[in-house]
């Protein structure tokens, strides 16, 4: 069975493929309390609706790709809620289901837009346990039982009809390697793969990006490989590594430029342009940047910038 490659063609005469942006820091800014483990998947229980309409509003903004509500959604966190595996997947569905709607009320009123994608959000380990491991990596599971953490999300979002996986915000070699494993169970999905890093040259884990990234090379199931929730000024450097490794296409979405402090869960600005990430899309792009987005603080209107920008 040959893997779908939905992006290929949004990328074809050297276009830019324009992401969606942040999704939990957008919803606290609509009200939504998010101080939990769940982070954005409570509110798939709490208020599914007010998902929709972010992703809706992406769309307005020029998004070509949502990023599903799924990042922290695993059956087990919403066990901790007293959910069983049924519930949870049901739940797991639903945020596709919500992307999907808001992308079909969009193309409703502007079918020139088509074609949009939704992109299944597949979660770190780290995430899972809310510690802000993901930024480090330092956990450790066996192959087999990362798997078997894995393997539910990913089925639900297939069965829910995701054209990719967004396998993202990933700080470990390890982690890695059994999702690469694991999506050899799923051979017509692609996905893509974004890291967190320590360095320009290292996983957040430790781990040579050389060494990651020769796991990726020649894996037709592997569509894009980049990093997101990264500081802007890392991107640049990260990126022409990412290029001098890989010919896979590259992209990035990084955070709004301040800073995150993972013991308190505060941001704190860093003394940026508020413009900052707008005038350094030419400088990605040169450095091989093919979809382009944001990740935490970023809003519709960075992604409206974005998208103007790339078409200018």
């Amino acid at each position: 069975m040959s893997v779908n490659n939905p992006i290929a063609p949004l990328l074809a005469d050297n276009r830019t493929l324009i992401l969606d942006g942040a999704l939990a820091t957008e919803l606290e800014a609509r009200g939504c309390d998010l101080t939990d483990p769940l982070w954005s998947a409570k509110v798939l229980i709490e208020n599914p609706q007010l998902i929709y309409h972010v992703h809706l509003d992406y769309f307005n903004a020029g998004a070509q790709c949502a990023i599903t509500a799924s990042y922290q959604a695993t059956p087990q966190g919403f066990l901790r809620r007293g959910l069983d595996e049924q519930q949870s997947l049901a739940l797991i569905a639903k945020s596709v289901q919500l992307a999907q709607q808001a992308r079909a009320d969009y193309l409703a009123t502007h079918p020139q837009a088509a074609p949009l994608l939704v992109a299944g959000s597949v979660g770190p380990y780290g995430a899972y346990l809310a510690d802000g491991s993901e930024y480090r990596g330092d956990y450790r599971l066996p192959q087999e039982e990362m798997i078997a953490f894995h393997r539910p999300r990913i089925a639900a979002l297939a069965a829910a009809g995701v054209d990719l996986l967004a396998c993202e915000t990933l700080p470990s070699f390890t982690e890695l390697q059994a999702l690469l494993a694991l999506l050899q169970q799923f051979p017509h999905l692609g996905a893509w793969f974004s890291f967190t890093l320590r360095d320009s040259q290292h996983l957040s884990d430790g781990t040579p990006l050389a060494e990651a990234i020769a796991a990726l090379q020649g894996n037709p199931q592997v569509l894009a490989i980049g990093i997101n929730c990264i500081a802007l000024e890392n991107v640049t450097p990260a990126l022409q590594q990412f290029a001098a490794l890989s010919d896979k296409p590259l992209l990035v979405y990084p955070n709004s430029g301040e800073h995150y402090d993972a013991v308190s869960k505060t941001w704190h600005p860093c003394g940026n342009d508020p413009h900052h990430l707008i005038n350094q899309i030419a400088d990605w792009q040169r450095s091989g940047a093919r979809l382009i987005g944001g990740c935490c603080r970023t809003t519709p209107a960075d992604i409206q910038a974005i998208a103007e920008r790339c078409k200018a």
